[in-house]
């Protein structure tokens, strides 16, 4: 079976792509998994450490075809604030319960989750349902999922 050992990442790449796999976030964070494409190419993902993979990203077959990476829109929360200070404030409470976050200056998407939705909504924030990719932000552990398993000292 053909192999894509590597990641080109958004913008790395310029050739057209030999086929697309649409994938949610969770579908996306992989290392080894046996895929196919929506054209019908199937090959192995074989990555030497699971990594999220991102919208735009091409993974890169054994004999040079790129196979194109798609976001699959997912239900989520788009939470707006008051202000730019607003924002940083619900964005350190999301991170304090250690939610995934894709974060712009204008908006925070999150998974739907109704007791997180009405702890934003007595912070002030407006939280919308939405139907939208989800590429949260990687942090300190892109390529390594933050397990939650650890202690706070």
């Amino acid at each position: 079976m053909l192999r894509a050992t590597k990641v080109s990442h958004k913008g790395n790449w310029s050739k057209p792509a030999a086929d697309k796999v649409v994938l949610d976030e969770t579908g996306r964070h992989r290392r080894r998994f046996r895929m196919r494409g929506e054209n019908g190419l199937e090959f192995l993902l074989d990555l030497p450490e699971a990594r999220l993979l991102r919208h735009g990203d091409g993974l890169v077959l054994e004999d040079g075809r790129i196979v194109a990476v798609e976001a699959e829109p997912e239900e989520l929360y788009a939470v707006y604030a008051t202000d730019g200070t607003h924002l940083l404030r619900l964005a350190w409470h999301l991170g304090n319960r250690h939610l995934a976050a894709d974060i712009s200056p204008e908006r925070i998407l999150i998974r739907r989750d109704h007791v997180i939705k009405d702890m934003l909504i007595r912070l002030g924030a407006t939280v919308q349902d939405i139907r939208t990719p989800f590429d949260p932000e990687g942090g300190a552990y892109d390529g390594h999922r933050h397990e939650q398993n650890h202690h706070h000292g």
